[in-house]
């Protein structure tokens, strides 16, 4: 190669090379998911029956009811009449438009969802707070999954499970899961020297000053975190419904489809509402669980 096209062109690996690493790669992962794609999927199927059951649940209990629980969750959230008939009036409005099945059935993945985002995330958390070595180790790998692309998470999951339900549940945790986790560590270490100092002095162990002490006053900011897992599950939703995930997504995808401006519209505000929701009724609990803190620290 002259010296020009040195300059001109980056030298790149030969294609024939670069093929056959792509081949190597793409048919050891199709071998592994023949292998133990079944054995994986066996594995899921008491979180697939856990999450088809919640789902009938909700479509099949009457909807007043649904509208009862709901509201009644919110207000028990933040303590706030505007909030709880702003959920009131969100949810007569999605069920008027013919969105309440769907509805029902993106709120049972989003529960779920983040239930396993907590369950996974704030002892991961946790760990990196109490060990430099596990934060080193764990911080790039939430890198990647908060910078990789939605889409790519959706190809190895449905070559290994095909498309469903369970698929696009692992997609959204995978995707939804790292805040929680950042936060819950980032609370932890905020957690004042003194403060923990004062615990040991008076007797307390590891497991009493984490469970007493630091997860306590860390709440406020790991609820930041469920916060953040909430609205980065919702925006799943629609790429979920790429691989057989039914919700308010599927009509939103039906819609760039098919150029169906309206129906994407409704059911994107349907989602919007949502979250709104979520927010504003996490963001309260939050500040609520702080000013409680706060008195008890004054006491």
């Amino acid at each position: 190669m002259s010296e020009s096209n040195w300059l001109s062109e980056f030298p790149e690996m030969d294609r024939s090379d670069l093929r056959a690493i792509r081949k190597s790669l793409d048919g050891a992962y199709r071998d592994f998911s023949r292998e133990y794609g079944d054995l994986i999927e066996s594995f899921f199927d008491p979180l697939l029956s856990f999450l088809v059951w919640f789902e009938k649940l909700l479509i099949s209990t009457p909807w007043v009811i649904v509208l009862g629980v709901c509201t009644a969750l919110i207000y028990a959230a933040s303590r706030s009449w505007k909030l709880s008939l702003g959920c009131f009036v969100s949810l007569i409005l999605i069920g008027y438009f013919g969105m309440w099945e769907d509805t029902m059935r993106t709120l049972s993945i989003i529960t779920v969802c983040t239930l396993l985002a907590i369950l996974m995330g704030i002892p991961i958390g946790i760990a990196m707070a109490r060990s430099n070595r596990v934060q080193a180790t764990v911080t790039p790998l939430l890198d990647v999954m908060q910078t990789m692309p939605a889409f790519v998470y959706l190809i190895p999951v449905v070559m290994l499970l095909g498309i469903g339900k369970i698929p696009g549940l692992i997609a959204v945790v995978i995707y939804a899961v790292p805040p929680v986790i950042r936060l819950t560590n980032l609370g932890i270490r905020l957690v004042d020297k003194e403060v923990l100092e004062a615990a040991t002095a008076f007797g307390a162990n590891k497991k009493q000053r984490l469970l007493g002490v630091q997860l306590p006053l860390a709440m406020p900011t790991i609820m930041a975190g469920i916060n953040q897992t909430i609205m980065m599950a919702l925006s799943m939703v629609v790429i979920a419904s790429m691989i057989g995930v039914k919700g308010l997504g599927q009509p939103v995808l039906k819609s760039i489809t098919n150029q169906y401006f309206t129906l994407g519209l409704l059911n994107g505000l349907a989602i919007v509402a949502l979250a709104i929701l979520f927010d504003r009724a996490s963001q309260a609990y939050a500040k609520r669980t702080q000013a409680h803190l706060g008195d008890l620290t004054h006491d």
